[in-house]
């Protein structure tokens, strides 16, 4: 498990290259690196330049740090993320969150790309978060409580805050942008779902399913940090259409919404208030 020792040498670091104090961070997902483009002022840092940092290996995930100004806010920006599937541990996946908190950050916007269970949903939509169900049992949070960010045994049931959705729905309602609203199927991956296991997601009230986002919500929750989910429903999961599914496919589709994925979070971005 990683220490708050390295958490700190990792904060430490970060620190020492940047002149802003960030306000909210988010977690870019596969294909969806397009965000960090639009940072001003930029400043870039290659995970792998960061002490006790994991380092991304999936096409898709840049690697790297960007810390900057969109929409007048000061943002930290993962240009890709940490995967369970990859070969890290829950706490790895987290550690970036943790690190965030320690500089001081207490908003987190975390997208993903995301297979659609929801017969309504189409392939190019984004789906507000509104709640998850994960489905194997270690936490980013198991082994001994870290006391400095939070409790023990931490509630879950605003963990993608109430407050910051109904201001995206807003948004999106006033751009003219569809954006629906589900849960999100944790499954470990790096093999996509059965049919069988869709329909089980589907069952049990799951909207559409991913390999990431979790871990690092719920450690953010449990730091206290306010969180606000998005997902790219890149492709209909298993067994909706008679098809194979390929990784192409989610890059494909987060290609054809980056204007529409762009226009809404910097909206958002730009209408989120410190400390919300």
């Amino acid at each position: 498990m990683k220490s708050i020792e390295k958490m700190e040498q990792s904060a430490a670091f970060i620190r020492s290259k940047i002149e802003m104090q960030p306000e909210i961070a988010a977690v870019l997902g596969s294909g969806l690196g397009v965000l960090a483009d639009e940072v001003e002022e930029a400043v870039e840092i290659n995970y792998a330049d960061i002490p006790h940092f994991p380092v991304s290996t999936v096409e898709g995930h840049a690697g790297k740090l960007v810390i900057g100004k969109l929409e007048g806010k000061a943002v930290m920006v993962m240009k890709g993320r940490f995967h369970y599937y990859e070969g890290y541990g829950m706490d790895e996946v987290a550690f970036p969150i943790r690190v965030m908190k320690l500089l001081g950050i207490n908003n987190l916007l975390v997208t993903n790309a995301a297979g659609g269970i929801n017969k309504k949903f189409e392939p190019g939509d984004l789906m507000l978060i509104k709640d998850h169900i994960k489905f194997f049992s270690e936490s980013p949070l198991r082994g001994k409580n870290i006391e400095a960010f939070g409790p023990r045994f931490n509630d879950m049931s605003d963990c993608y805050t109430a407050a910051l959705r109904e201001t995206a729905k807003e948004i999106a309602y006033g751009l003219g942008l569809v954006l629906q609203e589900g849960v999100y199927g944790f499954m470990p991956g790096p093999s996509y779902e059965t049919p069988a296991e869709i329909k089980m997601l589907n069952v049990l009230g799951a909207d559409a399913v991913g390999m990431s986002t979790v871990p690092e919500v719920i450690v953010a929750t449990h730091a206290g940090m306010k969180v606000l989910g998005i997902s790219c429903i890149s492709n209909m999961a298993a067994g909706i259409l008679d098809q194979p599914l390929h990784h192409e496919e989610v890059m494909e589709t987060a290609e054809s919404v980056k204007e529409k994925f762009l226009t809404l979070v910097r909206a958002i971005i730009g209408k989120w208030t410190a400390g919300a």
